[in-house]
């Protein structure tokens, strides 16, 4: 499985909504999704990032590895904090992201069933990261206005585009 890199199209679509109880193929396709992030030295990893058109995030905070289906941020917290955040599918750039500190969020296990998580700090960031995948939003789009020229130009130039 390889990983896709900004600019490819894929990565600015909104993916689709699966069934995980009739999506038969899903466990091995989270299994496939694990080894890539893995082997990419990851911490999640969002199904358009290989190229599949599913709501399916896979992500090992706290040396936990899960995977969700169809996840959905319910609720935000006030607080907001600013972090370098890394990207495989925007190799060699770090930007400054301002996310929620905590979220809730809801989606369905790989068998269908639902699920709540309560994430706070790198959990929650994790999590933010890669719904706004299945959303077709890089980090790229999160960047600050004053800096986002220079780190597009940057990891245009860094990548030979």
């Amino acid at each position: 499985m390889e990983v896709l890199h900004h600019p490819s199209p894929v990565l600015k679509a909104r993916a689709h909504e699966i069934d995980p109880a009739t999506d038969e193929g899903l466990r091995d396709f989270v299994r496939a999704m694990a080894e890539t992030m893995y082997a990419e030295s990851g911490i999640g990893l969002a199904a358009p990032q290989v190229g599949v058109d599913k709501r399916v995030i896979v992500f090992d905070v706290d040396d936990r590895l899960a995977a969700l289906c169809n996840p959905v941020i319910i609720e935000h917290s006030d607080e907001k904090v600013v972090d370098e955040e890394g990207c495989l599918s925007v190799p060699g750039v770090n930007v400054p992201v301002e996310r929620s500190r905590r979220i809730v969020c809801e989606g369905m296990t790989i068998e269908g069933r639902p699920i709540t998580i309560d994430a706070e700090d790198l959990l929650a960031r994790v999590l933010q990261h890669e719904i706004d995948h299945l959303d077709g939003v890089l980090i790229l789009d999160r960047a600050p206005a004053d800096l986002k020229k220079s780190i597009i130009r940057a990891y245009n130039e860094a990548n030979n585009l």
